[in-house]
């Protein structure tokens, strides 16, 4: 009898162990890991059954878990998911499981990795633990499948304007309901306590900015969604779910489809109001890699290692993945179509952009261009720490003209403008200091080749390395570092508040008649600062909100902002968008002595109505002679203030006079 019973168990444990689908297959490199030639969609809801996907090609066993909470209780139910020859695993449940919630768990050389959304859940529960089943379509609000996106003509007349969402609207004086909420930018009609000035979206409307830069918009990890009246703040470079939005800018984190609904709501409305919408994006690192949705379910294989096994870490942040890899240069490439198809975004800012490879980010222009060619792309040209690539396989700003249609930030203008950024304290251009000269003229052509920069001259960079001058962004501050308030205040001893409002403006008029796709920092324009602080990431609202008084306090700053912004729009001399219109087009003409700058933009460039476009940058302190071309001028730009319609008044060359720090432009007929 205890042979028979003992023959008895091992019948049920073999059952047991055939009915538990398993697969244990062995690769020799990554290089050999399958890839699915399907999307990575992991899971497919229907009213009928959801079918769900996980790619873990080195998995012994998966399962699928549901939960009735996005993240309390335990699952009420396990599923065993059975594998595919193209290593995805997967499940149907046959019934109808809308609004419940689910994980998986991959088994690898029998050690379970631990609960996982997955890599591509396009919707979760609190804190993105758990992801969502819902009915995408039951997201969209009324009009969203006849929106019409705001014209486009050319990225040489697109205006950028990088904002948190925050910082934007959580401060008293913003007169706006929905503070730090993506519905924030929904609202018409906001004002200053006093009734002074419009804030948030009338804000922007006035401005006449083209598009809006958001700084990380998808889930993120630093910040608790169920708390959030704790105010804990952070920029959002913390990827944890790539393709939801971020609960925390939700009303109701709580409800998996108020993010994605609010989110399409802002987009609709900043569509209604002419404005398009960019997405900051942060494929290059994860918010941590061990826990990563990556890591649970290949572990290894989405992160590079260094030659001695150790984690690379490009991007400083603990980590780099390896955009090389043909399933993250798959999932990077799947990322941007949804987002560009399923929210209608406009345009990719790429975090660290210099951790990718060449070849993915031309890869995403070219899948990008089959849908939509107007998509702008954008990125910084660098990385925090050596990737473990070869540096020309990178996409790093000495290689953008390997990059055809995506740009990269010029640093090379920024400190040329205001001094080096590993030191607050030094100054450069606009503050009297000799040197910044060719680095603010490589700024001013686009970044392209130009026989009258020196390019032996020009900080950080000995080439020219933009094909089109739309492939570079023109700047002088953003969210990362001092703002341009701050810095003028650190690097420019005894300044004062009027030479502060004067070098403020002289700094982005460099920015706006520069041939490369001007870019400012939010709140910049009402001369915004973040009290010193060099790196906000996660300071307190205290630093980073904007205090929407100080636009009536400095309407003439907002003034000039606005005026730069209409004047570029006015003269498409300053947006040519091709090399050789500027080259042929514009001349940089000669001045005594360092400190000032002066060109012209001639022979009714790019179709302009002026014959001669003039533009001179006068960083010194006293009044500056300028020898020009004999003709009669109409003044655009003097003393701190513009006119679009030449209401300051007239000139006459060969010589004209310029203000201690101040800008002078002006065109002849």
């Amino acid at each position: 009898m205890k042979q028979v019973s003992f023959l008895m168990t091992v019948v049920l444990v073999m059952l047991l162990i055939s009915c538990t689908p398993t697969r244990k297959k062995e690769y020799a490199s990554f290089d050999e890991y399958p890839v699915p030639n399907g999307d990575l969609t992991e899971m497919e809801y229907t009213v009928h059954s959801t079918t769900f996907s996980l790619w873990a090609p080195t998995a012994d066993e998966v399962r699928l878990m549901l939960f009735d909470s996005g993240h309390e209780g335990h699952a009420y139910q396990t599923v065993p998911m059975e594998p595919a020859d193209d290593g995805t695993w997967k499940a149907t449940v046959e019934k109808n499981l809308l609004g419940k919630f689910y994980t998986f768990n991959v088994k690898i050389n029998d050690k379970w990795q631990g609960d996982t959304p997955g890599i591509n859940a396009k919707a979760v529960g609190i804190n993105g633990k758990r992801a969502a089943i819902i009915d995408m379509r039951m997201t969209d609000p009324e009009g969203w499948n006849t929106e019409v996106k705001p014209a486009f003509k050319s990225p040489a007349d697109v205006v950028i304007y990088e904002m948190h969402h925050r910082d934007l609207s959580v401060h008293f004086s913003s007169g706006i309901k929905n503070k730090g909420k993506f519905i924030a930018l929904t609202e018409r009609g906001t004002k200053t306590p006093d009734s002074l000035s419009t804030t948030g979206l009338d804000h922007l409307i006035d401005l006449g900015i083209t598009h809006v830069h958001l700084l990380p918009s998808f889930d993120y990890a630093s910040i608790d969604e169920s708390k959030l009246k704790d105010k804990k703040y952070n920029w959002g470079y913390d990827p944890l779910n790539y393709n939801v939005p971020e609960g925390s800018y939700a009303t109701d984190p709580f409800t998996p489809s108020s993010r994605i609904r609010e989110f399409k709501k802002m987009v609709m409305a900043l569509h209604k109001a002419g404005i398009r919408v960019i997405m900051d994006v942060v494929y290059n690192h994860v918010n941590d890699l061990g826990s990563s949705n990556f890591e649970r379910t290949a572990p290894g294989y989405f992160f590079r290692k260094k030659k001695d096994g150790s984690w690379a870490n490009g991007s400083a942040c603990g980590n780099e993945t390896a955009s090389e890899r043909p399933m993250m240069r798959k999932y990077m490439i799947e990322s941007v179509l949804y987002w560009m198809k399923e929210y209608h975004v406009d345009g990719f800012r790429f975090d660290l952009m210099g951790i990718h490879d060449i070849e993915t980010m031309n890869e995403i222009r070219k899948a990008v261009n089959a849908v939509d060619p107007s998509i702008i792309i954008y990125g910084e040209g660098w990385a925090a720490e050596a990737p473990q690539l070869p540096a020309d396989s990178l996409a790093m700003k000495a290689n953008t003209q390997r990059m055809p249609g995506i740009a990269a930030f010029s640093d090379e203008m920024r400190d040329g403008l205001r001094g080096p950024f590993n030191n607050n304290h030094k100054g450069a251009f606009l503050a009297g200091i000799p040197g910044g000269e060719q680095s603010i003229k490589f700024g001013i052509v686009g970044a392209v080749k130009h026989p009258q920069v020196h390019l032996d001259s020009v900080n950080y960079t000995k080439i020219a390395w933009a094909g089109e001058p739309t492939q570079m962004i023109s700047y002088v501050s953003c969210h990362d570092d001092m703002c341009l308030v701050d810095r003028l205040q650190a690097s420019v001893p005894g300044i004062t508040p009027k030479q502060l409002v004067l070098l403020d403006k002289l700094a982005q008029t460099a920015v706006f008649t520069s041939q490369g796709i001007p870019f400012i920092y939010a709140g910049e324009e009402i001369m915004r600062d973040k009290k010193g602080v060099h790196n906000s990431f996660e300071s307190p609202d205290s630093i980073n909100a904007i205090d929407w008084r100080l636009k009536a306090l400095h309407a003439d700053v907002f003034a000039y902002y606005k005026g730069l912004i209409a004047l570029r729009k006015a003269h498409p001399a300053f947006r040519m968008g091709k090399a050789e219109m500027v080259r042929k087009h514009l001349e940089f003409l000669p001045v005594d002595g360092s400190n000032v700058i002066a060109f012209r933009v001639k022979g009714h460039a790019n179709g302009d109505a002026c014959q001669d476009l003039i533009v001179i940058l006068n960083a010194r302190t006293q009044m500056t002679k300028v020898t020009v071309p004999a003709a009669k001028y109409t003044v655009f730009c003097k003393d701190g203030f513009v006119s679009v319609d030449g209401s300051l008044g007239t000139l006459y060359g060969p010589e004209v006079y310029v203000a201690p720090q101040t800008a002078l432009i002006m065109g002849s007929y």
